[in-house]
């Protein structure tokens, strides 16, 4: 599936892609939903609720009858706490930097663009891949959420790319329809929060089990 493909621009998704994030969503999420007397998740459910931003995240995680006061109070806690403990056990899956470094080597342009807010998605790619990543676009006013493309143009008009030779690489649902909407081949990747079966049915069509099938 990975045969005769040659990309010079690479646009990843974060979370479940580059990095393993969801111990620490967990935490942030229940912290936030213990701290307003609400029951925790455990962290299949985490894993499942994530992909939509974090709104969307404790949204799923709080009963239906919540209102939209309330949502806001719970994730304003699970900003701050997700700020001061967002690399407590966030680490990349295992060969990613290789990967990047590989890319990097052959001249490629690296970005990412993620749902998670602006500031936790530019610190953890300073945090972990350095100067590996040539922009980091989250969440922020202006930019809606994917699958709406407004992050991936945003990151191709800072890369001076007009996307032709991109490609974009995640591994959820809400990722192939990214690419979608942004007229770009898509990779699904296989070792983060989705499952062959699950991005098979939402529209894959080619896959990575490795981050050196990326190479």
């Amino acid at each position: 599936m990975m045969k005769n493909m040659k990309f010079d621009t690479y646009i990843f998704d974060l979370d479940g892609t580059l990095l393993n994030t969801l111990g620490d969503l967990a935490g942030a999420c229940n912290y936030a939903l213990r701290q307003h007397g609400y029951e925790e998740r455990s962290l299949d459910e985490v894993r499942r609720f994530v992909g939509n931003g974090v709104r969307k995240l404790m949204e799923r995680a709080l009963p239906e009858q919540v209102g939209e006061g309330r949502v806001d109070e719970v994730l304003q806690t699970f900003r701050q706490y997700y700020l001061e403990h967002q690399a407590d056990l966030t680490e990349p899956y295992e060969g990613i930097v290789e990967m990047l470094e590989g890319l990097k080597q052959r001249g490629c342009k690296i970005a990412v663009v993620s749902n998670k807010f602006m500031e936790a998605t530019q610190s953890l790619c300073r945090h972990f891949f350095g100067n590996l990543i040539d922009v980091a676009v989250g969440e922020a006013p202006g930019i809606r959420r994917k699958p709406a493309p407004d992050a991936v143009e945003v990151a191709l008009r800072e890369l001076g790319e007009s996307g032709e030779s991109a490609v974009y690489v995640g591994d959820s649902d809400v990722d192939i329809l990214t690419a979608e909407a942004c007229h770009l081949p898509c990779i699904s990747v296989l070792w983060g929060f989705r499952d062959e079966a699950f991005l098979l049915q939402h529209g894959a069509t080619r896959l990575a089990h490795t981050p050196s099938d990326l190479l």
